[in-house]
C-alpha cells in the first residue's frame, strides 16, 4: 500500500513497459509514418528508432511491425524498394508517400486532441488525488 500523498512508481527511462495491445495498435500507424517522415528506413532500423524515441520503454517486434508496414503499403501510405546494404545484404526500404504525409497530419491532429483531453482530465484528477489517497489509507 502506498503511503499518504505518495504516487505509484513510474517506469524509469530504459525500463521496458507492458503496453495494452489496443494502444500499440492505435499508435503504430502514426509512429511508423512519423519515423518514415524523418527519412526512408528498413524494418530493423525502425524497431531501433522506436526503442530510441521511447527511451527504451517500447520494444516492438518484427511480428508487430511488418503487418503495419504491409498495411500502410497496401493503403498507399508507404512505398517499398529493395536496396543492397554495405554488407551486400538486400534490405527492403520504406518511404512515406504524399498520401502517407496527409495521413500522418490527420493522425497527429487526432492524437493531439486525445493528448489534450487526457492532460485535462489527469490534471483535474491530480488536484483531488492527495485527499482521496488519504481517505483510502486512513484507518487501514
Amino acid at each position: 500500500m502506498h503511503a499518504k500523498n505518495s504516487h505509484p512508481p513510474s517506469p524509469l527511462v530504459g525500463e521496458i513497459m507492458e503496453f495494452n495491445k489496443d494502444l500499440i495498435a492505435a499508435s503504430s500507424t502514426p509512429i511508423v509514418l512519423a519515423i518514415l517522415a524523418e527519412s526512408d528506413s528498413y524494418g530493423y532500423a525502425i524497431l531501433k528508432r522506436v526503442k530510441e524515441l521511447s527511451g527504451g520503454r517500447m520494444e516492438w517486434t518484427d511480428g508487430m511491425l511488418y503487418p503495419v508496414l504491409h498495411r500502410l503499403e497496401r493503403l498507399g501510405h508507404v512505398e517499398a524498394r529493395w536496396e543492397a546494404a554495405e554488407t551486400g545484404r538486400r534490405r527492403k526500404y520504406y518511404q512515406i508517400t504524399p498520401s502517407g504525409r496527409a495521413q500522418l497530419a490527420e493522425e497527429r491532429r487526432q492524437w493531439q486532441a486525445v493528448d489534450a483531453t487526457l492532460h485535462g482530465i489527469w490534471g483535474s484528477l491530480s488536484l483531488f488525488a492527495p485527499a482521496s489517497a488519504g481517505l483510502l489509507t486512513e484507518g487501514a
